[in-house]
């Protein structure tokens, strides 16, 4: 019996059958050994080329040398201390660098900087992105004494409690409704510049018949088809919130740290939200997120503690956590990975285009920086799912590692570590064409 199948057994046995999909036939999953850089190898000893960063988070590479030492010298240092109660001199200087990184920064370089921007930011620190987003969601309340918040179609926030109200799928939203306290409000996230005016109703519709505090979006959709909005859409959502006293939160738990090219996919546009929520790529691999809010904002919304904190958590600002990020934030910096991912963004859309065209399939090419997708469609824009799938699996087959996206599984994604190399995005590229079965010179294929 090999390892992978002493691993998939096991998991069989004792973990809840809802999480884990295994093939009966043993083609999927692969069992994760150890990863480094763009690669990981299995349980059995095979190599893959990671182009999903494990969801994003190994935006410098798995293991990253100076954030794994980060971590370890932490561990041998102080492995935990006490959230909210006695702090630890990391958590305070991660949140000083959150500042500088959002708010602070964008104040001083941005010329487009609304002049209601903060000086600094404060942070309220969690584990999982989903908590960031439920820490965005109460600071708005609070703020605004308003419980209505606007999403959008095809949004994915998280599957807590809080998110799962604006998270718009009815695969994760449905079991659970009878529990739900039901403030989200959904309208159409636009996908071209004439959809704009459209959502533009809709929103001011919605401020005019409930008690909206927040509108929350994310600047780029991730989980939801790689899905990028015309230009002038945060700046609409600025404006709105600005007229109607609304706070904008901009989920960037995927797109930031340099994803699609900038630090954060919200300065593509030159537009600063009153909060951020932040995630994934913040630690290269440890469970730490934040909320990082306007100061003015967080000190209106939050009362001064008393020795019992509204929110908070065991594991709030964790040492290991705080010590990676700081790291992580370094690394990103001083490797200038942001303007790489917008160098390789580019060549990779090129690539994309110039090999992936029609054949009895239609697909539509689109991302910024290393965030970009493939969608898959039949005759007629009927989504191929299957075919997708089939892709996706015979790519790992093919020693790559991919993931589909959308609500309907149909959008093969690209979100490789920045670290990747032009030879490597290539490669894949190549081997994605081989997958859907495309003769030697494709036709042109749809970008956007």
């Amino acid at each position: 019996m090999n390892q992978t199948k002493q691993v998939l057994d096991l998991l069989r046995r004792y973990e809840s059958r809802n999480i884990t999909f295994i093939e009966p036939d043993g083609s999927w999953p692969i069992v994760w050994e150890r990863a480094r850089g763009v690669h990981v190898w299995d349980a059995d000893g095979k190599r893959y080329l990671d182009l999903t960063a494990a969801f994003g988070v190994a935006a410098a590479g798995h293991a990253n040398p100076r954030v794994v030492r980060a971590g370890q010298r932490q561990m041998a240092k102080l492995l935990h201390a006490m959230g909210d109660v006695h702090p630890h001199a990391l958590k305070a200087k991660l949140a000083r660098e959150l500042s500088r990184i959002t708010f602070e920064r964008w104040e001083r370089d941005g010329s487009k900087a609304r002049k209601k921007a903060a000086a600094t930011g404060k942070a309220i620190f969690c584990n999982s992105g989903f908590e960031a987003v439920e820490a965005a969601l109460k600071t708005a309340l609070l703020a605004t004494s308003r419980p209505g918040v606007i999403a959008f179609e095809k949004a994915y926030h998280g599957l807590g409690y809080g998110t799962l109200n604006v998270t718009q799928r009815d695969y994760f939203r449905w079991p659970f409704l009878p529990q739900l306290g039901g403030f989200g409000l959904f309208v159409p996230f636009p996908s071209a510049q004439f959809h704009l005016e459209e959502m533009e109703k809709s929103v001011r519709r919605l401020f005019r018949e409930k008690a909206i505090g927040a509108i929350l979006v994310e600047p780029i959709q991730a989980r939801g088809g790689i899905n990028v909005p015309p230009p002038q859409f945060l700046p609409r959502l600025r404006r709105l919130c600005d007229e109607h006293g609304a706070m904008l939160i901009f989920d960037e738990i995927y797109t930031g740290f340099g994803r699609t090219g900038k630090w954060f996919a919200c300065e593509h546009s030159g537009t600063i939200p009153d909060l951020i929520c932040l995630g994934k790529a913040l630690t290269g691999g440890f469970p730490l997120s934040a909320c990082v809010g306007r100061a003015e904002l967080m000190d209106a919304a939050w009362p001064i503690s008393s020795g019992e904190a509204l929110h908070t958590s065991t594991f709030l600002g964790h040492p290991v956590g705080c010590a990676m990020a700081l790291a992580q934030i370094e690394t990103i910096r001083e490797q200038q990975l942001v303007g790489r991912s917008e160098r390789l963004g580019k060549f990779l859309l090129r690539e994309l285009a110039a090999r992936i065209g029609q054949s009895q399939l239609e697909f539509s090419i689109r991302g910024m920086g290393l965030m970009a997708g493939v969608e898959i469609s039949l005759a007629g824009g009927v989504p191929a799912t299957i075919v997708a799938l089939r892709v996706v699996k015979d790519m790992l087959q093919r020693g790559f590692i991919v993931l589909p996206e959308g609500a309907h599984a149909n959008v093969i994604s690209f979100t490789p570590p920045l670290t990747i190399s032009e030879r490597q995005l290539a490669a894949a590229v190549k081997a994605l064409h081989g997958s859907l079965g495309l003769g030697s010179a494709p036709r042109k294929a749809t970008r956007r």
